[in-house]
């Protein structure tokens, strides 16, 4: 698309910009324009002076992601560096207050080695703080509603907004907030326990993980989210009703569901967008078939296609 003259920044603005590299599938089209704030003030004055007629999309490090080959219009917001990424502990609330940009699995960590519990399951999401909050990530029966406490960030126009736990509306991997909602930090509440304890329970989610799931490959996260939530009676799993299905290592082009986890879809190389994405509706169709379920995506495709 044709785009307005776009405000100043203090950040980098980068016009036709390849977004592949930027996500894990290392697949799709570039961005009309991305940009990469240098602060969050930088950000709030950004969309401020913004013409509202320019669409935004905020990406972290695109680990639950699908860009189409079109590429993506108007502005793609990347939240990136040392001042979207600090993790620090209030001892005394025993919180852990989170940079949106802040890797899950680096603010497990931080927890853990401050002797906080309950916040060992973000280091098996392989993603940000701000995707989490997005999409009420979680694993292993740990979910991101279990933890916040509370998490401010601007919506597009570049109000400032705080939301508690109770205002997102949490159910399983979504909530009810404004999809222009772009985070900038959260509060999680922890546990005292022994630091060692905690970072026990972190390495067995890691070698559970490294066992299951192909975390060596280009990959995404979870490719469909589960049909129940967790704690649901006779909880059915995507990637049970994927192998019954007869999907597992099904390929389309360059993309093959996996053999190790077939929840999850790999770029065997050549991939493109187009190839993932529709084995991606080849499996939902096979499921369908074979067991009346409608698979949900967890994974995001954004852009034209």
């Amino acid at each position: 698309m044709s785009l307005p003259d776009l405000p100043p920044v203090r950040g980098k603005l980068l016009r036709d910009e390849a977004l592949a590299p930027y996500t894990w599938f290392r697949v799709g089209g570039p961005a009309d324009v991305l940009f990469i704030p240098a602060d969050h003030l930088d950000l709030a004055d950004f969309l401020r002076a913004l013409p509202e007629e320019v669409p935004v999309f905020t990406m972290g490090v695109g680990s639950n992601l699908i860009v189409r080959e079109g590429g993506m219009p108007g502005v793609v917001i990347r939240l990136a560096g040392r001042e979207f990424g600090k993790v620090v502990i209030d001892e005394e609330k025993n919180w852990v207050i989170a940079d949106a940009g802040a890797l899950d699995m680096a603010v497990a960590r931080t927890a853990a080695k401050a002797g906080l519990a309950g916040l060992e399951f973000l280091v098996g999401i392989p993603g940000t703080i701000g995707g989490a909050l997005t999409m009420n990530a979680g694993c292993y029966g740990r979910e991101t509603k279990d933890i916040l406490v509370t998490a401010w960030g601007y919506d597009r126009t570049g109000e400032m907004r705080v939301w508690n736990n109770a205002d997102f509306g949490f159910s399983y991997r979504r909530t009810q907030v404004p999809d222009d909602m772009i985070w900038i930090q959260a509060v999680f509440q922890g546990t005292p326990d022994d630091p060692a304890a905690a970072e026990a329970r972190m390495a067995e989610i890691t070698a559970k993980r490294e066992a299951a799931q192909p975390i060596r490959e280009k990959t995404g996260g979870s490719t469909f989210a589960n049909p129940d939530p967790p704690g649901a009676p006779n909880q059915r799993s995507s990637w049970k009703l994927i192998d019954e299905a007869g999907m597992r290592g099904a390929r389309r082009g360059g993309a093959q569901v996996s053999e190790k986890h077939c929840n999850f879809l790999i770029n065997t190389g050549e991939a493109t967008a187009a190839d993932i994405e529709g084995l991606g509706e080849d499996v939902r169709a096979a499921v369908l078939k074979k067991s009346g379920v409608d698979l949900h995506w967890e994974i995001k495709r954004i852009g034209r296609r």
